[in-house]
């Protein structure tokens, strides 16, 4: 298996496919999470989190042993439910490996793990309502690249968060929406993010002014999933439900879309933007397929993909390297793979 060049990319360079290294880990659960490390001493290792019908989840840690080509677990830990989404603490954190997942509440784990693997810690649960046993449950989070002492969650009770991780408080929140929020990303900075929800609208903060937000995008459906371009901080992607297309805004330009990439043939789950390019993005969908586009050529549409890599069924989640930007992974049923774009 490999990466494909689209037929038009292919014929237009003269070539046939775009080859790349692949590896394979398998899980003893369904997978939905995904994160690769920023941790330079630690490459070639992600967290995986499962996606079990039952209040007791796992997360596991494992790394490929490049000299062996075999992966190694490095750390495991039960998760009360299913984690919605897991992400490594960026590269400039006092502790590259603290590690975060949302589910009924916001946890960040120590994850500094020793050659046999083993038991990671719980260093901090996240709770905004120590007055109530119940909580709301929590979408999605994102780790602030600018300052890691910054994270956002996002809720099904229309509200997002922004925490102070060193103290564990929160220090706004805010009713984003009039439905639930499914999603939020950062801009480049500390000041401005975005959520997206049930609502069918994306709506834009600036932590100076929060009195006012800005609707840079509604349409009828739920939209899901939100990915800020760091290279570029005028795009942003986003993925309405059921949809088999990821939505890309200018917020210079907003209510109309910068471009619409229909190169799937089932819904879309996932959309990350590359970390090192300002025009090329990555989506994932049910008819297991991963595309890489090249938006260069914005504001002329984009027809077709660059690269395309047929997974052997839906693909779940995606996550481009961040530490390693020739690096994707997708997660697909029990297992993830690990490829190569170049």
């Amino acid at each position: 298996a490999s990466w494909r060049t689209s037929r038009g990319a292919a014929a237009a360079r003269g070539e046939d496919a775009a080859g790349g290294e692949v590896y394979t880990y398998t899980a003893d659960w369904l997978l939905y999470g995904i994160s690769w490390s920023n941790n330079a001493a630690r490459p070639y290792t992600v967290a995986l989190g499962s996606l079990l019908d039952d209040y007791k989840n796992k997360v596991s840690v494992v790394q490929l042993d490049t000299a062996s080509d075999t992966f190694v677990q490095r750390g495991a830990f039960d998760h009360p439910y299913p984690p919605t989404k897991i992400m490594w603490a960026p590269k400039g954190a006092a502790n590259a490996d603290l590690l975060g997942t949302t589910g009924d509440y916001m946890r960040i784990w120590d994850a500094r793990t020793d050659e046999a693997g083993g038991d990671v810690p719980c260093k901090a649960k996240l709770n905004n309502n120590k007055n109530s046993e119940f909580c709301a449950p929590l979408t999605s989070f994102d780790w602030n690249d600018t300052d890691p002492n910054l994270l956002g969650t996002s809720s099904i009770d229309t509200t997002c968060t922004i925490w102070d991780v060193e103290t564990a408080t929160a220090r706004t929140q805010l009713i984003a929406h009039d439905k639930e929020v499914y999603d939020l990303a950062f801009a480049r900075g500390t000041d401005v993010f975005a959520s997206v929800g049930a609502d069918g609208s994306v709506r834009m903060f600036d932590l100076r002014s929060l009195e006012h937000s800005t609707i840079i995008y509604e349409q009828e459906q739920p939209l899901l999933r939100l990915a800020w371009n760091k290279q570029d901080p005028n795009y942003l992607a986003t993925l309405p439900l059921d949809a088999h297309k990821a939505v890309v805004l200018d917020i210079r330009v907003p209510s109309l879309p910068a471009a619409e990439l229909g190169g799937h043939r089932a819904p879309v789950n996932a959309v990350a933007w590359a970390p090192h390019s300002s025009c090329h993005l990555a989506t994932a969908a049910d008819d297991a397929l991963a595309l890489i586009w090249d938006l260069s050529a914005l504001p002329k549409p984009v027809d077709e993909p660059i690269l395309a890599y047929k997974a052997p069924s839906e693909v779940n989640a995606l996550h481009w390297s961040a530490m390693q930007p020739d690096w994707v992974a997708i997660a697909h049923a029990r297992s993830v793979q690990l490829l190569r774009l170049y």
